[in-house]
């Protein structure tokens, strides 16, 4: 039976409606309706379920809530949209609908009990980058650093790299912290789980002069989703920001640094080897749609490793990795082959060395079998001597 009209239809109204009665002229933007080849999953479609199951015209089960989990958070369609309309932000708000009463998909609501279940892991991987960044007692008057449970969790190695360089742009020792932002809680639907997580991290750096963010994910919530329940902060910075301003202080990498290979130091006389290595950049969601920055890693790129090549759609027009939105977990199977095709263009246009700056783009890439490489990773090896361990 149809339910009663949810708050979702008054806060989104017009993006709703507007969706609802639009020709659908940002079907092929969306990663998830072109993998699945599915209406129900197009933006107008997932927009349209929230709609009318928001006006109570559908009953809000397990199998109308679940178009809400089919987004990967990517922007693409709002990029397309002659109106803006915001429908990742429409559909994270139906999750949380969907999430306080019930029904949520099984894999969202496992996806609450793991992030409660590895909070210890990834205070004990922050732990480790402090120790070895000799930050581990850090007054709460430093500059505040959140690397990312992303980056901490899955890639020590990286996480590392953005402590070291973070301190190296500031000039002076960060505290790495040790709370994560929430947003896995957010994607997952547990609204007022985000909001006590959101509310924490805020607690844990009350006292810090500014914060420096790594991860474009975290970056994004905390400017953007954080002011929407309220939450304050002290002043925010992103990671590429201040890789941007200080690019300058990168020397040019060559081919095999690039690559990750060993090679055996040039001679004197020989030249630079830097631009035999094809680099091509894929633009995260986040960074770039999320947060508008598709300049700052392109300068910073361009510095150390000379001419980036592209893909056929770049920038705001750039295709997703399929790694966003809780997708791997709550569609697997889509988010591989979102990624799949992203790697299989890389392929067609020549290949060469995949280059993100976003854990969740690195972790998909990598897990669909492709070696791709963070820009943290080689603005950490271009502030380093060439022949240093």
């Amino acid at each position: 039976m149809p339910g009663p009209a949810l708050p979702l239809l008054d806060a989104h109204r017009h993006s709703l409606e507007t969706c609802v009665y639009c020709p659908k002229l940002c079907r092929t933007a969306c990663p998830v309706s072109n993998a699945e080849a599915s209406e129900t999953v197009t933006p107008w479609g997932k927009m349209s379920t929230a709609y009318f199951s928001g006006r109570g015209d559908l009953p809000l089960d397990a199998n109308y809530a679940s178009t809400a989990w089919a987004c990967s958070g990517c922007f693409a369609c709002r990029s397309f949209c002659e109106h803006q309309n915001p429908v990742a932000t429409v559909l994270m708000d139906a999750r949380a609908e969907a999430y306080a009463r019930g029904v949520a998909p099984e894999q969202a609501r496992k996806a609450v009990a793991n992030w409660h279940a590895r909070a210890p892991e990834i205070t004990n991987s922050v732990n480790v980058v402090a120790t070895q960044t000799d930050t581990d007692r850090a007054p709460e008057t430093s500059v505040a650093l959140l690397i990312g449970c992303g980056y901490a969790r899955r890639f020590p190695d990286v996480a590392l790299d953005a402590a070291r360089t973070t301190m190296a742009f500031v000039g002076s020792k960060t505290r790495p912290v040790r709370a994560c932002c929430g947003l896995p809680l957010l994607h997952a639907g547990d609204h007022d789980g985000f909001v006590r997580a959101a509310r924490r991290f805020a607690a844990e750096v009350s006292r810090a002069p500014s914060l420096v963010v790594v991860d474009p994910g975290c970056a994004r919530t905390l400017l953007q989703e954080y002011p929407r329940v309220g939450v304050a902060l002290p002043p925010v910075n992103v990671w590429i920001d201040l890789a941007a301003r200080e690019r300058m202080r990168l020397r040019p990498l060559e081919a095999d640094e690039l690559t990750g290979e060993r090679a055996t130091e040039p001679a004197p006389s020989s030249p630079p080897s830097n631009r035999a290595a094809r680099v091509r950049f894929h633009d995260p969601c986040q960074l770039g749609r999320g947060l508008g920055k598709f300049d700052e890693p392109r300068s910073v790129l361009e510095r150390v490793a000379g001419n980036i090549a592209g893909f056929t759609r770049d920038r705001d027009a750039g295709e997703c990795s399929g790694g966003g939105g809780l997708l791997p977990v709550t569609r697997p199977e889509t988010s591989l082959a979102i990624a799949q095709e992203r790697i299989a263009e890389h392929k067609r246009l020549g290949g060469g060395v995949l280059i993100t700056h976003c854990a969740s783009s690195l972790h998909r890439f990598r897990s669909a079998g492709t070696p791709a490489v963070d820009l943290i990773t080689l603005v950490a090896r271009a502030l380093s001597p060439r022949n240093s361990a």
